[in-house]
Formats: structure tokens, C-alpha cells, sequence
């Protein structure tokens, strides 16, 4: 193993490890409360990357996981996510319903500031046994979820953070992005 520092930096040229994929939403939640200093200080090490490489390691990685991890044995996303919806959307998916789009709207639907649209009900009110019933029509927060797929993780990774106690495809993502890094918590000065 050779250790290589580049200014506050560690990094260790050996193979990375693999870790097993952690599907277990409890256990996952439990972790996310333990560590979330650890992922501050991972946020903060990120910084000194640059952004293009990092998002070409999230790309890669959650390629690899998001196979690995059955979202229908999960559905946590539909049972817990508060999805925004365009009038468009909730168009389509009332005809799709075979519904007036204002019932639609009325029957599922909660408006906010500026006629902003959410879901009104968790879990989702389309989650049937543990399926999306609208799937085809699904809204784009659904289709979109986690968004490990678009660039910009690194300004993103709040959001992430929120979900990495929710989204096995997030967590199992972030663990092995800190692998890819060679991010080691003892390494990074602490910021607080």
C-alpha cells in the first residue's frame, strides 16, 4: 500500500474493497443517524475534487448498484416522499384515470405556493402492493428518483444526505463513493 498526500489529502493506491449491498431500511436509517458527521466531513473532502469526476464516480457506481437493489421489495421512496406535480402531469394521469383533471386534482392532490402541486398522502396513494399502479404515467420526481443519474452530486449532495436514510440505491452509493475516494473520516479535519 502506498500512501499518497496531496495537500490536507490522503489517498491510498491500493484496490478498494468492496462492500456488500445493505438493503435492510432500519439498518440503513440506523446508519444514517450515526454517521452523519462522517458525511459532512465526506461533503466537505468532495469539495477538493472537482465536480466532473466525481459525478462520472457516482455515474459508474450507481450503474452498478441500482441493479443490485429491488426497489419493489422497498417502495421506502413511495411511502415517504412528499413528489411535486405540474398540471400537466396531473393532467395526464387523470385521463389516464379516466377522471376529470380538477376531481383528479381535488381527490390526490394538495396546492401550495403558487399553485404548486404535491402528492397529499404517504404513502403514496398509487403504491399497491408494493407496485406503482400508475407507473407508465408516473410523475418526473418519481421517474427521476434518486437522480444519481444527473450531474451535479457534489451541489446536491444535501438532498442526498436526506435520502441516504431512506434510498437503499443512495446509501449503498455514497458508501462506495467513499471507497472510490479513499475517504477515511480520520483523514479530514473537522470543519465544526
Amino acid at each position: 500500500m502506498i500512501l499518497l498526500f496531496v495537500g490536507h489529502l490522503l489517498f491510498l493506491t491500493n484496490p478498494k474493497p468492496q462492500q456488500p449491498i445493505v438493503t435492510e431500511l432500519n439498518h440503513i436509517a440506523a446508519l444514517s443517524i450515526e454517521r452523519a458527521e462522517e458525511n459532512d466531513q465526506f461533503h466537505y473532502f468532495l469539495q477538493a475534487i472537482p465536480a466532473a469526476e466525481i459525478d462520472e464516480k457516482v455515474f459508474a457506481l450507481q450503474e452498478a448498484i441500482t441493479p443490485q437493489i429491488d426497489c419493489q421489495q422497498c417502495g421506502n421512496c413511495c411511502k415517504t416522499l412528499m413528489i411535486q406535480v405540474t398540471a400537466v402531469e396531473a393532467s395526464r394521469v387523470a385521463e389516464h384515470l379516466h377522471q376529470d383533471t380538477h376531481l383528479f386534482i381535488n381527490s390526490y392532490l394538495e396546492k401550495g405556493i403558487g399553485e404548486q402541486m404535491i402528492m397529499q398522502s404517504m404513502p403514496c396513494t398509487f403504491l399497491q402492493n408494493r407496485s406503482c399502479s400508475i407507473y407508465e404515467q408516473r410523475f418526473a420526481g418519481c421517474r427521476e428518483f434518486p437522480a444519481l443519474h444527473l450531474p451535479g452530486f457534489t451541489s446536491r449532495f444535501f438532498t442526498f444526505s436526506m435520502h441516504y436514510g431512506r434510498c437503499p440505491i443512495v446509501f449503498n452509493t455514497i458508501e462506495a463513493l467513499k471507497i472510490e475516494c479513499n475517504f477515511f473520516i480520520n483523514d479530514v479535519p473537522n470543519t465544526h
